[in-house]
């Protein structure tokens, strides 16, 4: 005997409410605090609640939405911080209210929740870069709607939304190779976050498929073990190109090639990724591949927002587009065409 489809009433006799006030929060509307939405859409998740085939769900308006950052990540002219800028834009165009908490590496290691959370300030989050995955799967188990943003994983309970880092990266690498290079480097931390892996693992693609080697001594470090952005070491024999894993790190590995006489790009070629942040007017211009920050944000905030209406249905991973911008800090070999 199939076991019997749990109601609206049955909601509000678990949670000890009417069903009128259950249907209002279901449909995300208002007539009742924060506290009792949230109880009310756990519970119809517990139960096992089906919303009937093509209600719609409702987003509220004027939601405080939390932006939860590791503090590493935020420095002044940081990617992060950038899209933090156009988070809180986004949010506020939308008639919500973007609430910014830092996470510090003490609240981090010791997995403790932010104030955002712990005093129900937020009724939804938006956590924007990769802490540690002890901590960040703490977030998704804290009953708060979550959305992971330009990372993801797949045991934890939220959605995430990234930039496509492995093709971005593959496309990169496979542009360099078809303009004559074959000694190509990698820089950056690859098990630091998933997204520098997936850009890792991209450039490792190309070289894979075009029978290239990848030697060791050419893929470089750019973090520090607690994942602080560091200058990475070049080798003494260099490779006729280097494709970075951000924007940041491309221009310090240009300035320390600088400094040893190395001409960018008639000696190296180097790319980047992110095309975040603008470079000054004596800096090379950077090819580099741009990630769609309008795209992954706007996707962000509507499915948290659907999440915050009761939206039951699986967690998943959104990809979000770029292109890449071919400048001038790569030139092809010689006798390659331009």
């Amino acid at each position: 005997m199939a076991a019997k489809k749990a109601t609206m009433r049955d909601i509000a006799r678990a949670v000890g409410t009417s069903a009128v006030t259950v249907s209002k929060a279901l449909a995300g509307k208002s007539g009742m605090s924060d506290r009792m939405r949230t109880r009310i859409l756990r519970k119809a998740e517990e139960m096992g609640y089906e919303y009937p085939r093509g209600s719609r769900l409702i987003p509220r308006e004027h939601m405080n939405i939390g932006i939860l950052i590791p503090d590493r990540y935020f420095e002044p002219e940081s990617f992060y911080a950038y899209m933090y800028r156009k988070l809180i834009r986004a949010l506020s165009a939308r008639g919500h209210f973007g609430l910014l908490e830092i996470l510090s590496p003490e609240d981090e290691g010791n997995l403790v929740l932010p104030n955002l959370l712990a005093t129900g300030h937020a009724e939804g989050l938006i956590l924007l870069g990769e802490p540690s995955k002890a901590y960040y799967r703490r977030i998704a188990q804290a009953g708060t709607p979550v959305v992971f943003l330009d990372f993801y994983d797949e045991q934890a309970n939220a959605d995430a939304v990234t930039g496509d880092n492995g093709y971005g990266s593959y496309r990169l690498t496979s542009h360099l190779i078809r303009r004559g290079h074959r000694e190509i480097g990698f820089i950056g931390s690859a098990k630091a976050t998933g997204s520098i892996m997936d850009r890792y693992l991209g450039y490792y693609r190309a070289m894979l498929v075009n029978d290239l080697p990848v030697r060791q001594e050419w893929i470089l470090p750019d973090r520090d073990p607690a994942g602080n952005l560091k200058t990475p070491e070049l080798p003494e024999e260099l490779p006729t190109a280097f494709v970075c894993n951000c924007d940041m790190t491309a221009r310090m590995v240009i300035e320390q090639l600088r400094e040893r006489g190395v001409r960018v790009p008639e000696d190296v070629s180097v790319t980047g990724f992110d095309d975040y942040p603008p470079g000054g007017e004596n800096d090379v211009a950077l090819s580099t591949f741009r990630v769609n920050t309008d795209g992954m944000i706007d996707l962000a905030i509507q499915r948290l927002l659907e999440r915050c209406a009761g939206d039951p249905s699986p967690y998943g991973r959104t990809v979000v587009s770029g292109q890449p911008v071919y400048r001038e800090s790569e030139i092809p070999m010689d006798g390659f065409e331009a």
